[in-house]
């Protein structure tokens, strides 16, 4: 270290033990020698009472604190400071006993005339003076309600080269229960899960996703989280053979033979998904019906193959000999 860069280093370690000095000698002077009456403002949580939460609920959110003026000595106010956050009676009350729908509570009308509901421990020393912010509050309630209503991913998986999402991806739950006011819980048909992006993917994956809250609605939830998994596979193909041909819309009284009566043919797909894959999940099939004319003698069959499956080809043979006779009486 240069010796430039050094008494530097000094002076800023010299300089932080006469400021921590500084700060503990006024600590001292505030919790030990001041006993004059300041006013201070305060951040002190609000209660509310005599809400049931199984008929009624909240249509907007109401706030959880407000800024109450409050009178004290310095170091009741130095001691409320450090211990207000660690004891539950120290809060201004709000009674909804008598409330039907709406109502607005003009706070300092409110607790002027309801002094009892102003709460402080006795052992801060302090006296309440008046709320400074906000002045009122507004209380809007609704009929509870509880529903379900469909989970939706917005979840986007891009596999690695080679590789294929086989299936579509699992939630844990396809249903969420949600419940709050009637008029917020009817308007919610769906609930989505936040968007989150997985690139470049050569493993299943599984995880959880939180799912979306919508803002200014409150709405409570079961769960705020959901598991979530998708199968990734590597692509790669199978010769399937003995694959049925079946024929759809005979007339009756007619029999008609195949030759041959199985094909085979090649499907794409995820390894583990298509080494599932059995011939009687191929439908290989002729519609007499729609096709089958006397001057025709081969005709080639439709394939439909499982979802899970890319892509298929090679199809063996092409074309399938159709004999048509009448049933003998």
């Amino acid at each position: 270290m240069k010796e430039s860069n050094f008494i530097t280093f000094l002076s800023r370690q010299q300089f932080g033990a006469r400021a921590g000095a500084l700060g503990l000698a006024i600590f001292l002077w505030i919790f030990v020698v001041s006993n004059n009456d300041y006013v201070t403002i305060m951040n002190v949580p609000i209660e509310v009472r005599n809400l049931n939460e199984r008929k009624r609920a909240y249509k907007k959110e109401i706030p959880q604190s407000v800024l109450v003026r409050l009178r004290g000595s310095g170091r009741a106010i130095f001691k409320t400071l450090l211990l207000k956050d660690f004891v539950s009676d120290f809060k201004l009350v709000i009674d909804l006993d008598r409330i039907s729908e709406e109502y607005d509570f003009y706070l300092n009308e409110y607790y002027d005339r309801y002094p009892q509901k102003v709460s402080i421990p006795s052992t801060f020393e302090l006296q309440y003076v008046e709320v400074v912010y906000p002045d009122s509050i507004h209380i809007s309630l609704d009929e509870y309600m509880v529903r379900y209503v469909p989970v939706q991913s917005q979840v986007l998986v891009n596999p690695s080269p080679g590789y294929i999402k086989v299936g579509n991806p699992i939630l844990d739950s396809s249903m969420v229960k949600i419940a709050g006011a009637k008029e917020a819980v009817q308007s919610i048909n769906f609930v989505q899960t936040k968007k989150d992006t997985f690139s470049d993917v050569d493993f299943p994956i599984n995880t959880r996703i939180a799912l979306e809250r919508i803002e200014e609605v409150l709405i409570e939830y079961s769960f705020i989280s959901i598991n979530y998994s998708q199968d990734i596979q590597a692509i790669t193909e199978r010769i399937i053979s003995e694959v049925p041909v079946q024929i759809t819309n005979n007339i009756p009284g007619l029999v008609i033979r195949r030759n041959p009566s199985t094909v085979s043919l090649t499907i794409v797909g995820g390894v583990d998904y298509i080494a599932g894959v059995q011939p009687p999940d191929i439908n290989v099939f002729i519609n007499f019906t729609s096709e089958w004319s006397p001057k025709k003698q081969f005709y080639e069959p439709k394939v439909i193959v499982p979802a899970g499956i890319i892509s298929w080809r090679d199809l063996t043979p092409r074309n399938i000999e159709l004999a048509v006779a009448k049933e003998p009486d």
